[in-house]
């Protein structure tokens, strides 16, 4: 969990973003400053009393604790300051690791409960990363002398960037359906799981990604990429797109007869900035080789392929998973073999004898159910049963986390704890070749 960081934020179009120096995350206009959620009297007036000086308005104080405040940020943006009580919880830590899942990986999470132990504040702290740990009774002084750096914005920066988990989606041949996949997989995070997931579709010259959500693209990618220095105010005003509350799309539509004066290390600037403000960072890279497209599939921590059952796909398969991997890839590129059944096409078991490998995701040909949704502007996976379970078998494989499809299509939180709040997680599977 991050702190410190002048963070990039794309909550709407038109997010206002004024990083002060020093300060711990970003001030956004759609964003609280300060939340408590505490389970007793006590610890709330200690609360009122210590924060009172340190912030301009009275101090946004709630009853209920930690599971109240995983209410509270399913449906409401995440504060830059959460502070949040594990009193009374049987599994605190889990509890906590509940919470990282849901709010944004740049939030200042400072934590009390009864617990008094220097393990237990090492495990919240070093393990989970949260900022600080108060254990009770609460006092003015103890809390203004151990929060108040925090709350205002004075707290030591971290130089690893702790974020997001970042995934590149490709199709081994245009046209075999890589960009449905990667839009839906974006929703079925974002959307119906509640993480904050940005969809980025770095082909600004079909935008592709926007069109699939019914959205008018941006107009701010391609300065970004081609003045990595403006990334910031460039995407909180003009690039960033919502899909729905926790769901936002990057993509451009730029005419076809103007060139993009691609900047060296713009792709990896862009995608740091993004991993401090949304949990995934879902990339639609069609593999061109250009210097952009293979920036981004060194950046991911993890790549999916997309193939249909041909000779042709099979071999181009062949040929990017022989590609060398990133230095955040620890897991071996996830199969996902697409329009299964289509006339003419070979079957599963002769795929993955002429590949020597298992595939990860078969996904059986749905033509009529992925044009019409493509036609609408909606996602797939809202009217289609078969390919959500192929989206929900995806996410279980690429995402890190223990995510479980929600019973009645209600969201679920990713259970599971990786090795900080947002640090990259690894999840179970094949080691990288």
């Amino acid at each position: 969990m991050p702190d410190g960081n002048s963070v990039l934020s794309s909550g709407t179009a038109q997010s206002n973003i004024v990083a002060a120096p020093g300060t711990v995350g970003p001030v956004r206009h759609d964003r609280p400053n300060l939340q408590c959620f505490v389970t007793d009297a006590e610890s709330e007036a200690a609360l009122q009393a210590g924060l009172a000086d340190l912030v301009p308005e009275a101090p946004d104080l709630r009853r209920g604790g930690i599971r109240a405040a995983h209410a509270t940020m399913q449906k409401s943006p995440t504060p830059r300051i959460l502070v949040v009580d594990v009193s009374g919880e049987d599994q605190p830590l889990k509890a906590l690791g509940d919470l990282a899942a849901i709010v944004e990986p740049d939030v200042c999470v400072l934590v009390i409960g009864e617990q008094d132990s220097t393990d237990f504040y090492r495990e919240v702290t070093r393990g989970l990363g949260a900022s600080d740990y108060l254990a009770k009774p609460l006092t003015r002084d103890k809390v203004a002398r151990h929060f108040g750096s925090f709350v205002l914005g004075r707290a030591p920066s971290s130089e690893a960037v702790m974020g997001g988990r970042v995934l590149t989606v490709t199709g081994v041949r245009g046209g075999v359906g890589a960009s449905t996949i990667a839009a839906n997989l974006a929703w079925y995070l974002g959307s119906i799981l509640r993480h904050h997931t940005v969809l980025l579709d770095p082909d600004l010259y079909r935008g592709t990604a926007a069109f699939l959500f019914n959205l008018q693209a941006g107009a701010g990618l391609r300065t970004a990429l081609e003045f990595p220095e403006r990334i910031d105010a460039l995407l909180a005003e003009r690039a960033a797109v919502p899909a729905s509350d926790r769901l936002h799309v990057l993509a451009g539509e730029e005419r076809l007869n103007v060139p993009l004066a691609y900047a060296s290390g713009a792709a990896e600037r862009l995608v740091d900035s993004l991993r401090r403000r949304y949990n995934f960072v879902i990339a639609d890279v069609p593999f061109v080789p250009v210097a952009l497209h293979r920036d981004l599939l060194d950046l991911a921590h993890q790549r999916v392929l997309v193939l249909e059952p041909t000779l042709a796909d099979m071999r181009d398969t062949l040929r990017l998973l022989a590609l060398p991997a990133g230095p955040r890839q620890t897991q071996s590129s996830v199969l996902v073999l697409n329009r299964l059944g289509i006339s003419g096409g070979l079957s599963r078991r002769q795929i993955e004898d002429g590949l020597k490998m298992k595939i990860d995701i078969a996904i059986p040909d749905l033509p009529r159910q992925l044009r019409q949704a493509a036609n609408l502007g909606e996602p797939a996976i809202a009217t289609s049963s078969v390919f959500r379970r192929a989206m929900t078998e995806l996410a279980q494989q690429v995402a890190a986390l223990a995510l479980l499809e929600p019973v009645g299509g209600e969201p679920a939180a990713a259970k599971g704890r990786g090795r900080g709040w947002f640090g990259s997680r690894r999840p179970a599977g094949r080691k990288a070749a």
